[in-house]
């Protein structure tokens, strides 16, 4: 006899798009706890430029995975994929429905499907990809990536060196792109998940975007920065080559102006928006609602709530 699998929620979607606020009203309804599928918001120091969840959001509702790494210290997927399985074990035996919230695409996959076998190489073509890294940037880099995995690219930003060499040695090595070894992965079906998404208009959301990056400055993200800074971080540490964070480092080191700066925010966050939207377009579970405004989303957790 089949045994039914646990049941868990999935709210995914671009930056701005209010996944947080929508966890947050479905938790009204259900006993319930977050996981914050956020491959940044795991860092401590970095709240306003990564939107986490205010203090009294975290206090009205169990979070997980939210200030847990320093800035200097290493956090991945397959970290994420470990430590999110056991918590929300842990949330299935206190009888509540765990919901998973965020937008790093990787994260989410590798907690609900988990990952394909990567696999080991000897490291030579990776010290090579890194000699040319400092030779020709990462843009030469990542054109190349465009031009042999054209699919990855597209989920990356240039900036990720790190991902973008670990494709090209997945590639050079096998001959196969790394997305490939991705789509043909099985999922482990060891969840019975169910996808939502927040879908707005192009244009809307980007308005949104814009908006947020001027509300981040109105909050004190510039001091978010400065004080990171005077801590002795900066954006040679991975978790601060970040959309805000890497525009912000540029600033106080005078090397663009406070309008460029400011510029490049909203432009880039965009950019970041739909690379997410081309992740998770790829994702078939997703079931999608039409949002024009905030106040729609109760009305929204009340409908998945009622499909629970």
């Amino acid at each position: 006899m089949k045994t039914s699998l646990p049941h868990i929620l999935v709210i995914v979607g671009p930056t701005a798009s209010g996944k947080t606020s929508l966890a947050l009203e479905v938790a009204k309804h259900i006993p319930s706890e977050i996981i914050s599928a956020d491959s940044r918001q795991v860092y401590k120091h970095l709240s306003i430029g990564t939107a986490k969840p205010s203090p009294s959001e975290l206090q009205s509702v169990p979070h997980h995975f939210i200030d847990i790494r320093e800035p200097n210290e290493k956090y991945n997927a397959g970290d994420f994929q470990d430590d999110g399985r056991r918590m929300v074990s842990e949330i299935l035996l206190r009888k509540k429905m765990p919901i998973v919230a965020g937008g790093t695409g990787l994260y989410v996959q590798a907690l609900v499907d988990g990952f394909f076998e990567q696999p080991e190489f000897s490291g030579v073509i990776r010290k090579e990809l890194e000699t040319r890294l400092e030779k020709t940037g990462k843009e030469a880099l990542y054109k190349e990536l465009q031009t042999v995995d054209p699919l990855s690219a597209s989920t990356m930003d240039a900036t990720k060196f790190r991902r973008v060499i670990r494709a090209l040695e997945v590639f050079f090595e096998t001959g196969v792109p790394i997305s490939k070894f991705h789509a043909d992965h099985q999922p482990e079906q060891i969840y019975d998940a169910m996808f939502v998404g927040l879908q707005w208009e192009r244009e809307e959301l980007y308005t949104r975007i814009n908006q947020r990056v001027e509300k981040m400055f109105a909050e004190g993200f510039l001091s978010e920065v400065e004080h990171l800074q005077k801590m002795g971080y900066d954006d040679r540490y991975q978790a601060l080559q970040t959309v805000g964070y890497k525009e912000a480092f540029a600033y106080l080191r005078k090397e663009i102006s406070y309008e460029r700066m400011v510029e490049l925010m909203k432009q880039n966050t965009r950019r970041f928006a739909k690379r997410q939207l081309t992740w998770f377009r790829k994702e078939k579970r997703i079931r999608w609602f039409k949002i024009h405004n905030d106040h729609e989303i109760q009305n929204i957790a009340q409908e998945i709530v009622s499909n629970l």
